[in-house]
């Protein structure tokens, strides 16, 4: 896995480490930050699960817990949720969970009541209010809740470069729309292909899909032959997109819903390139829409061609809105104020309990 796709939660668990905490992880030995994270005095155990509930993991979990008598154990994702709660049982520890995305909680599966309806859970860190709120609704009780942004350093993004795509045939003067995300229905990949088929004939536009099933066979039966043809670019998965990013004039992340703190928009604003994105989740919360980047209806296909259009039309309105995004980004949404926010949440749950 690319490093940047770990960085937020890395560097944050870096960064308690540096205020004193006494951390132990448990992920992959080889991981791309692990010796980052041993260098800063942090414990790497090399384990994860291998399915949802797994007993070998559930006793490798408890045995950590109680040698080290740690008093908060923190879960990011759904094998660790499920396993770490059974983990927990009758330790004297105080269960966080995370959830990055809004939707598919609800009291009648009961499968949830093994992750985030478990009465074992003390709190949810919520990677934006969207998500504390549809939890909420799920009937997860307010005062388990508390949204932290997940947060980000500027200098992470210093010195990127744009990608040279000059191999792809796309004019210099072109105006280059990037989108970043899997083809899976809820991220509405289908109705920007949509939009740019609405786009004027005379607009010099390029599009670039990446991630993966961006260059399978469902999308491509979405894209007429003809000039459109010629102007779509189909990358598949990419390690690092960071680069092509920054080759772009603008980014459209088209979301149909269960959208949480969309990553890809938080790299493509930090880059300075201003994003189109829905009005789904904690995208809103990203975007103030005219200010700091677009928000359209989701699914709205017109709105989607209008946005980049109107871009594309005012190219000095496109960086300054890309100069707002960066920015925003830098004084709302990062990296320290996440580390403080997780530090005092923690010695809260210990000092004064939930």
């Amino acid at each position: 896995m690319a490093e940047h796709n770990i960085r937020p939660e890395a560097e944050m668990i870096i960064g308690l480490s540096e205020r004193r905490f006494d951390i132990d992880v448990m992920t992959q030995a080889d991981c791309a930050y692990a010796e980052k994270m041993r260098v800063h005095g942090i414990r790497i155990h090399d384990h994860t699960p291998r399915k949802k509930v797994a007993r070998e993991s559930i006793g490798t979990i408890h045995e950590i817990l109680a040698a080290g008598r740690h008093d908060v154990i923190h879960l990011f994702n759904k094998r660790a949720i499920v396993n770490g709660i059974f983990a927990a049982w009758r330790l004297p520890v105080k269960v966080v969970n995370y959830r990055g995305q809004t939707g598919n909680v609800s009291r009648l599966n009961p499968a949830c009541y093994l992750s985030h309806l478990s009465p074992r859970v003390d709190k949810i860190v919520c990677v934006a209010d969207a998500v504390r709120r549809s939890l909420a609704v799920a009937g997860v009780p307010a005062r388990k809740l508390i949204t932290i942004y997940k947060g980000h350093d500027p200098q992470w993004y210093a010195g990127i470069g744009p990608a040279d795509l000059s191999k792809l045939g796309i004019p210099e003067d072109a105006f280059l729309i990037g989108c970043v995300s899997t083809n899976r229905p809820r991220k509405g990949v289908p109705s920007l292909i949509e939009a740019v088929k609405l786009l004027p004939a005379a607009l010099n536009w390029h599009l670039v899909l990446i991630g993966g099933g961006m260059d399978g066979e469902a999308i491509r039966r979405l894209i007429p032959a003809g000039e459109a043809e010629k102007r779509i670019h189909l990358f598949g998965h990419v390690d690092d997109v960071l680069p092509i990013v920054a080759s772009c004039n603008a980014t459209v992340l088209p979301a149909l819903r269960r959208e949480g703190l969309p990553k890809t928009v938080i790299e493509s604003m930090s880059l300075g390139v201003p994003a189109i994105g829905t009005r789904t989740g904690g995208t809103p919360e990203l975007i103030v829409d005219g200010e700091s980047g677009l928000l359209v209806a989701p699914g709205d296909s017109r709105g989607i061609a209008d946005a980049i259009a109107a871009l594309a039309a005012d190219r000095s309105r496109a960086r300054k809105l890309g100069a707002a995004g960066k920015q925003r980004i830098a004084e709302h949404f990062n990296l320290s104020e996440s580390i403080d926010a997780h530090a005092a949440l923690y010695r809260k749950l210990v000092r004064a309990g939930v």
